[in-house]
């Protein structure tokens, strides 16, 4: 007489059962795709008030360029944030290509994209520090 062997626990893959990298796919697409209508929103009101608030102080007798340093001073902080956004997202894209190619997914998987991302912090450091410089020159 023969027993077949059963295999009673199982073991839960994430990359491999479907319906849980659906319910994942969904939940972080519904998240950014939240996050990136209110920031819309959030600069949208933030540009109408500042609109009003300079208004006003032209109105009360303010030199317009004056009005203009208090209520924008970081045209460069805009340039900066621009070039923060698109190192990190390189980084980020650097990562998961490494990942892709270093395949099977795992712990070695987090660590590359930690490295990547702090990678991307660092040139984003070392390049507004030489923006820096150059300015103060």
């Amino acid at each position: 007489m023969t027993t077949p062997a059963v295999k009673a626990q199982s073991y839960f893959d994430p990359m491999k059962d479907s319906g849980y990298m659906f319910d994942v796919t969904h939940i972080l697409a519904t998240l950014i795709v939240i996050f990136l209508i209110s920031t819309f929103i959030l600069s949208l009101v933030k540009l109408i008030f500042d609109h009003r608030v300079k208004k006003r102080l032209i109105d009360k007798g303010a030199a317009e360029d004056i009005v203009s340093k208090l209520l924008y001073p970081g045209e460069k902080d805009n340039r900066n944030l621009a070039i923060k956004w698109a190192v990190i997202f390189a980084g980020i894209g650097t990562g998961l290509s490494l990942i892709t190619a270093f395949q099977p997914f795992g712990l070695h998987s987090l660590a590359i994209m930690s490295f990547c991302i702090a990678a991307s912090f660092i040139a984003y450091y070392f390049l507004t520090r030489k923006s820096d410089n150059e300015t103060r020159n």
